[in-house]
């Protein structure tokens, strides 16, 4: 694992602030989403994908009012409903 040398300080609330230099390295934008997970003694923060709000697929995506959903799942939910697509 990379080592940056930076060291910050968790405050009340239990945050702290990314340095510039490591947001533009991961291309880290305001209101994007970070991914946390522990794995064995280590926090790891990915920058997270765009994912169906329904299951999580990230693939064939069509947003809608700022949320993503796949077109299987658009599929999916159309059947359900008794719908048929016509492609």
């Amino acid at each position: 694992m990379k080592t940056t040398g930076v060291i910050r300080k968790l405050d009340e609330l239990g945050r702290i602030t990314l340095p510039i230099e490591l947001r533009r390295s991961l291309d880290l934008d305001v209101k994007d989403g970070l991914e946390i997970t522990v794995q064995d003694d280590c926090i790891i923060l990915r920058k997270a994908e765009a994912g169906d709000v329904f299951n999580g697929r990230t693939d064939d995506l069509i947003e809608y009012e700022g949320k993503y959903i796949s077109k299987a799942t658009i599929r999916e939910l159309a059947s359900l409903a008794g719908m048929k697509i016509v492609e």
